[in-house]
């Protein structure tokens, strides 16, 4: 069993056919869910669902919190980003609520789940029609050995002479782009370093596709204030581009003021 949430629209139309947005944040050290606590809107997965989409974040195996065999799952192999049990997951979700359309489907993610994100428009293409990588960490061999080696293992060459590093680095499968692509980092990211997006665009340039870029030059891993414009960016790029919509122009996101 995999378990996960799914938000919608507060005015549903169960006869229509919505678009899809599956967040998604691989571990293995936690998983996209995070804490089974009550939270009303759980970042801007509600807010996001509110513009007229499914949000779905499914925690697929290798996450924690089940049992040993269940996170061993994809030991040795974080490339696999738990991407088979977040499209079986909407394929079944799908079945049981039509208003799910698998047509239009996107992905967003931070950080790790940037690193899935690039991943999921390289490996499922056909499947994943938008998606926004954030700050990924897209080449293990370019971050921190205390990630990689406890989750990979050391660097071993494979039968093909690639090692099990190279197999895992999204760079490698840039070429397999087809639908729209965001990626963004802060430049002065001390977490996962810029040039591990930089490999991905250097690749993809090198394909000939277009794509989307946002630097922030003064932000690190979370982008600090500026993380209410990547918020917008984000929310802008599903509307236009696996919506097919308008979104207003330069909407600013309003915090409320503490009484």
């Amino acid at each position: 069993d995999l378990y996960g949430l799914m938000f919608t629209p507060t005015d549903l139309d169960e006869s229509k056919k919505y678009p899809v947005v599956n967040y998604i944040y691989p571990g293995p050290q936690g998983g996209g869910v995070g804490g089974r606590y009550f939270s009303p809107s759980r970042s801007d997965h509600q807010a996001l669902a509110e513009l007229g989409f499914i949000v779905v974040v499914i925690d697929g195996s290798c996450n924690p919190g089940r049992s040993k065999s269940f996170h061993d799952a994809c030991y040795g192999n974080m490339g696999d980003n738990t991407l088979e049990d977040q499209i079986s997951g909407l394929k079944q979700l799908a079945e049981k609520h039509p208003y799910m359309d698998l047509d239009r489907v996107g992905v967003w993610g931070h950080s790790g789940g940037g690193f899935a994100t690039a991943d999921a428009m390289f490996s499922y293409p056909e499947f994943y029609k938008v998606g926004i990588s954030e700050s990924g960490n897209h080449d293990n061999r370019n971050y921190e050995d205390d990630w990689g080696e406890r989750y990979i293992g050391l660097i071993e060459e494979t039968e093909n002479g690639k090692t099990n590093y190279e197999l895992q680095a999204n760079q490698y499968n840039a070429a397999n782009l087809q639908g729209d692509l965001l990626i963004a980092h802060g430049n002065l990211d001390d977490n996962v370093p810029p040039y591990n997006s930089y490999l991905v665009i250097d690749a993809l340039i090198k394909a000939n596709k277009d794509f989307d870029l946002i630097i922030f030059p003064n932000a690190r891993h979370g982008y600090g204030m500026d993380s209410y414009y990547m918020t917008r960016r984000r929310w802008d790029y599903f509307v236009e581009n696996l919506m097919g919509a308008e979104h207003p122009k330069e909407f600013k996101i309003e915090m409320p003021k503490r009484r």
